[in-house]
């Protein structure tokens, strides 16, 4: 089980790419953390921001998890698209409702 809500259906090759990516990246908790993301959001970014969330999908989890949770920047990954996804989840949007 993946844990996405989406399905790939009607994304470009890119894009569900990226979404299973970002739902099998190595450790669970980051699984979470950018799935539901793409899950929320993929579809409807640009081409810069899919760009930039490609970028950051490589990240190694350790660093990517301490930024989020640090609200420290995020060297060379300081993009809207990183300040959208962290707000997306210190604002609980990201966490599903039980």
């Amino acid at each position: 089980m993946t844990g996405t809500t989406r399905s790939s259906a009607g994304l470009d090759a890119r894009r569900r790419r990226i979404l299973y990516r970002a739902w099998h990246r190595g450790t669970r908790e980051m699984d979470l953390l950018m799935g539901r993301f793409a899950d929320a959001y993929l579809a409807a970014l640009s081409e810069e921001e899919v760009a930039d969330f490609e970028l950051l999908i490589e990240v190694e989890d350790p660093d990517l998890f301490g930024w989020i949770n640090s609200g420290e920047p995020a060297p060379e990954f300081d993009t809207p698209i990183f300040h959208r996804f962290r707000q997306f989840h210190l604002s609980g949007e990201g966490v599903p409702e039980i």
